[in-house]
């Protein structure tokens, strides 16, 4: 795009029109910054979404994995009638998982509990305002 001259030839510039001009300059250059900021996440929210559906498919495929571990441990602590009967198998891993999802409740809980507010940006952010107003 071709920028035609802001002055004439030999003619000094008044101050009003270069702030002018450096406003217009400016304009733009943020205008340009912005499509190239929005192209960028456009690639990045593309790729972003393919990754997560990726990953969504894998824990699909891992919770039916689980499923037929679990079916198989029941039947391997059956052990073709050898074992216990094929209720109290499955019972038992039935119990397996309900203990161990109380443990991961019980960690989550103690994590939780770790949480915080960011005590020193709230107190950074309170004195903005008296700064602004000159009152350190």
């Amino acid at each position: 795009m071709a920028t035609e001259p802001r002055t004439l030839p030999g003619e000094e510039p008044t101050i009003g029109r270069l702030i002018k001009d450096a406003q217009t300059d400016l304009s733009t250059i943020m205008r340009k910054e912005i499509q190239l900021a929005k192209s960028e996440l456009k690639v990045s929210v593309t790729a972003g979404g393919v990754g997560a559906g990726l990953i969504a498919a894998a824990g699909f495929l891992l919770v039916l994995a689980v499923i037929m571990l679990s079916v198989a441990i029941a039947y391997f602590i059956n052990w073709n009638g050898q074992g216990l009967d094929l209720h109290w198998a499955f019972l038992i891993v039935f119990a397996f998982y309900v203990l161990l999802a109380g443990l991961l409740v019980f960690l989550a809980i103690r994590s939780f509990k770790k949480v915080k507010a960011p005590e020193r940006a709230i107190e950074q952010g309170s004195k903005i305002p008296r700064a602004l107003k000159g009152q350190a």
